[in-house]
Order: structure tokens, then sequence, then C-alpha cells
């Protein structure tokens, strides 16, 4: 098969940062080579950020927050901002298009489609300038005439992203931050630095003042600096649980604020009645999403056990007739793992669930043909353990297992028996009953009959599957910080 190559790359200065409303050179030469997921070939090189990068731009967003007009200027005028950086994005699709399925193998029309997400997400948060709350009256109760709730900027935020989502991810962070009045830090992932360099392009070309958005591309190593900046207020962070463990331990130590998105092991709760054809259609088809690479995939199949082998079926059916390759093929269905070293992680996965005693019963290897590239056959495991490593660790990739229950309460058991709780869904043609299973499942969201993980009602985990959520009113939260302030009488300007 004929991989399509690349044509130029559509950013202007990937060998600087954006910093303090400019471009300014990185403080050494260093590089990071970004490495196209379907050919293996270099696509493009980016500054590598060191920690003198680092301080310079946590310095642009502190002066900016201290002294610049931005935290001072009306939520409604914030949000002409955001509506103009929802008009830039949707300008930018097909730059989005080309960048993205190179960096992290996403097919091309999904990243499209994708795409309206992104937009709708900043017009969204320009819309609650009008209809949240940012100061309420509230009845003192100690003393004084008149007492006010006001919701103000935490401050300068470090937003840290994954390779995965990124356009998605950068969105759900910055539009609330900034239209709570924060500035911020935005840090890219080394494996795909595009959507952020396009954010900073963005953040020119409509005007924002200088220092609200400063962008960087750094390592893990030196990303902890921004993490232990003390003139850093808050962190937010998608990624690894391990890695979101580290971080909450920094900031815990300096009583700073963050919102963690992290892990997931979701599981699907198949119900009796459920038709198992069609949901083994939606599971598979879900999973081919990003080949997997989703903290909310829905990878655990729980399954009565008498329809266990039916499930089986239906999964290793339908994964049998996905075509993977070329994420720019209109008819390619699934395309490559962001890394070699994702392949390996995830090709490392089969190797332990077929030595744990799983029946593999679709897939397992690299797809014929293809021998460039980072590409997986999409993968089921039957008659697996909930207490296998398959069953409990984060793989990452495409692969399903599918474990049998002995009735509801067993498969309710089992879904819950996870450090995780990131996302899951009940299959069942009863949807009273999928409320009741799914109020009985410790997940941050529940879906019916798909995966139904949500940024515009809100989304986030419980247990180790993260703190806090984005998306949504609840998004905007964790850009505020409450203060209480009891004057002796009602301002003459108080709403």
């Amino acid at each position: 098969m004929d991989i399509t190559t690349a044509g130029a790359v559509p950013l202007d200065r990937p060998d600087e940062f954006y910093i303090g409303g400019r471009w300014v050179a990185p403080t050494s030469s260093d590089t990071i080579d970004v490495v196209d997921s379907a050919t293996e070939q270099v696509y493009f090189s980016v500054a590598e950020a060191r920690n003198a990068d680092i301080a310079a731009a946590v310095g642009a967003a502190r002066a900016a927050f201290d002294d610049g007009p931005w935290p001072r200027m009306t939520h409604g005028q914030r949000a002409e901002y955001l509506r103009a950086i929802s008009s830039a994005v949707e300008d930018r699709v097909e730059d989005v298009a080309q960048i993205w399925p190179r960096e992290s193998g996403i097919l091309a029309g999904a990243a499209r489609a994708v795409m309206g997400e992104v937009i709708g997400a900043y017009s969204y948060y320009a819309e609650l300038a009008a209809s949240f709350p940012f100061e309420e009256p509230a009845t003192p109760s100690g003393g004084g005439g008149y007492g006010m709730i006001v919701r103000e900027p935490v401050g300068v935020v470090g937003a840290i992203i994954p390779w995965n989502v990124p356009m998605t991810l950068i969105a759900y962070k910055l539009a609330p931050a900034l239209l709570a009045g924060c500035t911020v830090v935005l840090k890219a992932s080394p494996e795909a630095p595009g959507a952020a360099l396009i954010m900073a392009e963005i953040a020119e070309q409509v005007g924002l003042p200088a220092g609200v958005l400063n962008v960087v591309t750094a390592d893990r190593e030196v990303s902890e600096t921004l993490v232990r900046d003390p003139r850093v207020d808050k962190i937010t962070f998608t990624g690894s649980t391990a890695a979101g463990k580290a971080i909450a331990g920094i900031m815990t130590e300096r009583v700073g604020r963050f919102t963690l998105e992290l892990g997931g092991k979701s599981a699907a709760v198949v119900l009796d009645d459920a038709d198992i054809a069609e949901a083994a259609r939606v599971l598979a088809g879900a999973e081919c999403f990003l080949t997997g690479q989703i903290c909310g995939s829905l990878t655990r199949i729980i399954v009565p056990r008498h329809r266990h082998d039916e499930m089986v079926e239906g999964l290793a059916e339908a994964f049998s007739q996905v075509r993977v390759g070329d994420p720019f093929d209109p008819a390619v269905q699934m395309g490559p793992l962001a890394t070699e070293r994702q392949r390996e992680r995830v090709e490392g996965y089969v190797e332990i669930g077929l030595s744990e005693g799983a029946k593999l019963a679709a897939g397992g290897g690299r797809p014929a043909g293809l021998d460039r590239g980072w590409f997986v056959q999409p993968t089921v495991f039957g008659n697996v353990d909930n207490s296998w490593r398959i069953a409990q660790e984060e793989i990452f990739g495409p692969v399903l297992t599918v474990i049998p229950a002995k009735d509801e309460q067993d498969a309710i058991r089992i879904a819950n028996d996870s450090i995780y709780g990131l996302n899951a869904s009940v299959f069942t043609r009863d949807v009273d009953k999928a409320l009741a299973v799914g109020r009985q499942l410790r997940a941050g969201t529940v879906g019916h009959n798909d995966n139904r993980a949500d940024f515009g009602i809100g989304f986030g985990g419980f247990k180790q599957s993260g703190i806090g959520r984005e998306g949504g009113v609840a998004g905007l939260l964790p850009y505020l910080e409450n203060k209480t302030m009891v004057l002796e009488d009602k301002p003459g300007g108080s709403e």
C-alpha cells in the first residue's frame, strides 16, 4: 500500500517559541523531530525548550496577569477574543487535518469532524460570559449589611497537554482559562506540538494581549520546571496517571491548584437483553477511533457468561473487516499508532495477555503489507479474568478484553473493580435499566449503548482517573477562586 507522503508543513515558525506576545528564539539549539506515524520519516522539527525558556514563558504570563489588561477586562470583552479564536480555528481545520494524522495516526476525515467540537468549545465559553454568575449576592451571617461571592481568576495557568487529541484538549483548557481572566503557559508534547503552534499563531492573529498565551514545547523532565515554578498558580494536566501523581505531589507541597484528567480502563457493561451484534459493532467501531489511543475507550467488555462467545465472535468479525492503513485514504478505517514506543507497548500487552491465558480471537500482530509505520491490528481477547494485567492496566491501543460475568450484580462488581473510573457504558434495550445500573458504576461518565464521553457537559474521572472536570460549566470552575466580600451596605454599582 502506498502511504501519502507529507508536503509542506502548515506552520509558520516551528523553530521558535511564542512568549510575551512575540516569537522568540530558543535559548539552546536543541530540537525535537516529529516523526510521521505512517511513514516513520521526520515530518518536521521544533525547538526544544530548556529551563530558561520555561522560566521566560512563566515570567511573561505572570507579568501579563499582575500588570496587564487581560484580568481587568470585563468577561464580555474577553468573550470577544474567544469568538475571534473560534473563527480563526475554523480557518485552520485543513491545516490540522494535515498535521494531526501524521503526528498521532488519526484518520484525516475524523480529524476534520472533531474540529467542529473544538470550534464550538471557544464559542460555548464566550456565551458563558453573559450567563455565568461571576458575582452574586450572599447573606452575611456574622454582621455587615451586604455580602457577595465574587469569582475571580486563579492566576497563571500551566497547561500540559498530551499528543493524542491536542486541539480538543487545548480548547477545553484554554477557553475557560481565558474567559476567567487567567494567563496561560501552554506546554506542548514533543510527539505532537503542531496544535499548540497553530494556537500560538492564532493568538498573534487575533491580537491577544502580550503574555496572555505563551507556547513552548518541552520533554517531560524540563516540563517539571513549569510545575515547580511558584509563579504558576494552577496546573491543568491531561496524561498518564503516573505523571498525574507526580504533578499532584509537587502542587500539593506548595499548595498550588491543579486539575488532572488521567488514565482509564473503562467498562462496557452488556446486559442480558442487549443486542449483542449491535453492541459488538458499536464497540469495535469506537475502538478504531485514533487507533484506540483514547483514555475513555471502552476496553473492558463485561458480558453475561452465556453470551460471552457470541460477543467475542461479534467483535472478532467486526475487527476482521477493519481496513488498516494510510490515514489520508478515505477507505481506511484505522490508522497507525502515534509512535514506535506505543506500538511496542501494545505488542507487549498482547504477549502479556497470551501468557495470562486469554484467548486471542482477532488481531494480535501487524497488518500484512504495512512494513513502514506504527501499524497494529485491532485485537480482541476472550475469556479474560478481570484481575489480569490486560484487564487492569491501560494499554492505550486497539485491544479489547471480553470478561464473563455471572449476573448483573457481578458485572457491576467487575466494572468497579479497577483503580480507574473515567468512563463507562451500559448496553441494554431498557433505558430505565441503563439508568439504574449506571448509577451503580463508579465512573465520571456513564453512557447508554455507546461511548458517550461528553466534554460539552463535563468530563473527568473518579478514583485514579483524575481530579476535577473539563468542559461545560464544571470546566470553568477550576480557573476561578471564590472571594467572599462583606460590606456595610450594598454598593451602588453592584448588580
